[in-house]
């Protein structure tokens, strides 16, 4: 590498509720000379991000723009409503929106849901984010409805959350830029989609290389020569001479 080269590097921004600790593990075992740099935005901006450059790929929630960005779906995750840990919703292993009817529901100014219609009666403004939205739950004046990560993610001890059953669901995917579809790129693809390391789709992997020169590999893969019977005897099995038994020699005296 001459000094006017960059080194590779690997830019990914995740959205809030995402983990993606497992892949670049992965990714740092297959390529330990290409860091990955991780960069968490909210849901709203990560788009953006990708499209100013900012970013060479991310797993941000659905939708996105397609006719910019190429998208794996990975997963849908299950809607929850978080409410204090002695409210009558925890009665019920799983509840629905017209149960919720009555009750003040924030939905914050970052909701990833895209409701037509948020459920309950509307809070007296809106928070500007979801772990606002949290700590008024804790509050015991408003239940939140969210996705099962961001109630994981902004767990407290006094409050807990049950499914909603008909509620509109997140999905979350892997995403980049269409006309930004680098090896590097492949490289997470395939790693996001469960790929081997000597996987022939895709670019090979650094540690999968270089194989076939080696000596013993060649070796490994020569079949033995069969060698042809020159013997005119068909009874002995034997190429030698014509009445010669086989097996131990005999001991001269």
């Amino acid at each position: 590498m001459t000094g006017s080269e960059v080194p590779p590097s690997f830019r990914l921004v995740y959205v809030p509720g995402v983990t993606p600790a497992k892949w670049v593990r992965i990714w740092n075992e297959r390529l330990p000379d290409v860091p990955l740099t991780l960069l968490q935005v909210p849901a709203a901006e990560a788009s953006e991000v990708m499209r100013r450059g900012g970013a060479d790929a991310g797993l941000l929630r659905l939708p996105v723009d397609r006719t910019v960005f190429s998208a794996i779906p990975l997963y849908t995750e299950t809607t929850v409503v978080v409410v204090p840990k002695d409210h009558v919703v925890t009665a019920a292993d799983e509840v629905s929106v017209a149960d919720l009817a009555d009750e003040v529901v924030f939905h914050p100014l970052d909701d990833v849901l895209g409701w037509e219609q948020p459920p309950g009666e509307p809070a007296f403004e809106r928070p500007a984010t979801t772990e606002d939205a949290i700590e008024l739950v804790a509050a015991g004046v408003g239940l939140l409805v969210v996705p099962q990560s961001l109630a994981r993610l902004h767990h407290r001890r006094d409050l807990t959350y049950r499914p909603v059953v008909d509620a509109p669901r997140s999905s979350v995917a892997l995403s980049w830029p269409e006309d930004a579809t680098t090896d590097l790129v492949e490289h997470f693809i395939g790693i996001v989609r469960g790929r081997t390391v000597n996987s022939t789709r895709g670019p090979a992997a650094p540690a999968a290389q270089h194989t076939r020169g080696r000596p013993d590999a060649v070796a490994a893969r020569q079949k033995p020569t069969a060698r042809k019977s020159t013997g005119k005897n068909p009874r002995s099995g034997s190429g030698g001479p014509k009445g010669v038994r086989r097996g131990k020699p005999r001991r001269r005296s």
